[in-house]
């Protein structure tokens, strides 16, 4: 046990919650070969093929999954032990990869910002934008991604972090030139005549707009569903539909030479964006700078700041 080499147990975390031999190599940031040679020295180490080929993708072995949550929590807590509570952190000198899940909205109105501010702060510092296909904690919870960024799920739990970051509303956006601004006052009634186009990750075709219109008697037709908003406004620049979009995704991007916004014609409840993170991070001094950072440049440039 004195010869044990415990830098293994972070390859093997790797190993086990990606299933995959180069995407645990990404996530450590070596070559797929050296991640392989890891892997053979943990089988050797533990006397089991801990992944073994199924297809075209590896399955982790009995003895692997039984060793997964253990394993985790090792890798975790050690990083706890050997960073101090309260250390004092210059970013200049920050190596770290944050993986940040957000929808594409976020992700495409803010990003860039972000990746701006790093290179100036914190060059050693790398980002990932992970997609966001639910609102489930449980990347949180097993240390997979640093940040969730979005809308609060009831699936939160109770032990999840969460700071508001800025509050946005939904828009309508619809080409230059569309039937619907040949006429001044857009009202319910000429909004819901109108076919539609909405972002839903799973298909789902009604939202608050829906409420909305429905308390006034009316109803949309939602004639197309897509699985992002930049798949909305395309549609939307090239026909009659109308696209329903975050205004702060709309502002960002600011594709009004074919696009043209307006408010929508019923009232909708604003929605908060926030961050979320899992409690174990709290006192962490990079993922601190890192919550400080987002909240900086979110309320600022929701607040129309530069």
């Amino acid at each position: 046990m004195q010869d044990a080499d415990l830098n293994l147990l972070t390859a093997l975390n790797a190993l086990l919650s990606e299933g995959n031999v180069a995407k645990a190599a990404e996530r450590m940031g070596l070559s797929e070969s050296a991640m392989s040679r890891t892997l053979a020295r943990l089988r050797e180490a533990t006397g089991d093929q801990l992944l073994v080929r199924a297809g075209r993708g590896m399955v982790p072995t009995p003895h692997a999954l039984a060793l997964r949550d253990r394993v985790r929590d090792l890798v975790q807590e050690s990083h706890a032990v050997l960073q101090p509570a309260d250390a004092c952190l210059d970013p200049r000198t920050l190596q770290r990869l944050f993986t940040i899940r957000a929808n594409d909205g976020f992700i495409e109105a803010f990003a860039h910002v972000m990746v701006a501010r790093v290179a100036k702060e914190a060059p050693g510092v790398r980002l990932r934008f992970a997609p966001k296909p639910d609102k489930d904690v449980r990347p949180l919870r097993e240390g997979l991604i640093d940040l969730d960024v979005g809308v609060l799920g009831d699936s939160a739990g109770p032990e999840v972090r969460v700071q508001a970051l800025y509050r946005d509303r939904f828009i309508a956006a619809v080409r230059e030139g569309h039937p619907l601004l040949a006429e001044a006052g857009i009202t319910p009634e000429r909004y819901a005549a109108c076919d539609h186009v909405v972002m839903s990750r799973h298909g789902r075709k009604e939202g608050p707009a829906d409420v909305a219109l429905a308390a006034m008697g009316l109803a949309r037709n939602v004639a197309v569903t897509v699985p992002s908003f930049g798949a909305a406004l395309s549609i939307a620049a090239a026909t009659d539909l109308v696209a329903l979009v975050p205004a702060s995704y709309f502002e960002r991007l600011r594709a009004q030479s074919r696009l043209r916004s307006f408010p929508l014609p019923m009232r909708t409840e604003q929605i908060t964006i926030s961050q979320m993170w899992h409690p174990r991070m709290d006192r962490d001094p990079a993922h601190r700078w890192l919550r400080g950072m987002v909240l900086e440049l979110c309320r600022g440039l929701a607040e129309g700041e530069t």
